[in-house]
């Protein structure tokens, strides 16, 4: 008889369950979707870059007809197309996502993939400057030993982000009318 007592007064569930959304409408989808379809663009041209590079550094051979200027520059450019971006993250949209959305905070995970990003973009950034300026030669193991190094957390970021920005993530936190406020 303890034992049914004792049953009464434990909650019924340890786990807070969330209730269901309402379906979106196409609409509405589009609207809430519009951020991680945005932010998916850029990721992707980063992506392709990545892979271009990536490539060139696992075959220890430059793309078909690319001298080591031109891949230089694409390096330098991935590297400054990235801390822009990056930036402007910082500076304009996380802060406003960061009002309602844990993940865009300060202290969590996105800007501290930041971090680890930029970390390794210094490092890659240093090495490029190094090679244009004849102080080194171009030895692709090198930039794939670099790369290598923030490889995991640029990539996990990738993703991680635009997830946030998802529609259904997204609803959680704002209103129709907020997203088509959002700043970008």
């Amino acid at each position: 008889m303890a034992d049914a007592a004792a049953s009464q007064n434990m909650p019924t569930s340890t786990k807070t369950e969330e209730k269901p959304l309402p379906k979106l409408s196409a609409a509405q989808f589009r609207t809430y979707n519009h951020m991680a379809e945005h932010m998916e663009y850029f990721h992707n041209n980063f992506r392709q870059t990545w892979n271009v590079m990536y490539k060139a550094c696992e075959t220890n051979k430059r793309p078909a007809g690319m001298s080591i200027r031109q891949f230089l520059a694409m390096a330098e450019q991935f590297c400054h197309h990235l801390t822009m971006h990056h930036t402007i993250e910082e500076q304009h949209i996380f802060p406003v996502l960061a009002k309602k959305m844990p993940a865009f905070r300060e202290e969590l995970e996105l800007l501290t993939q930041h971090k680890g990003i930029h970390d390794g973009l210094e490092k890659l950034e240093e090495y490029i400057a190094d090679c244009r300026s004849g102080e080194k030669e171009l030895q692709l193991k090198e930039v794939k030993r670099i790369m290598d190094g923030f490889g995991k957390v640029l990539w996990a970021h990738l993703n991680d982000e635009v997830k946030q920005l998802g529609a259904e993530n997204m609803r959680k936190y704002w209103t129709e009318a907020e997203m088509k406020r959002m700043p970008m």
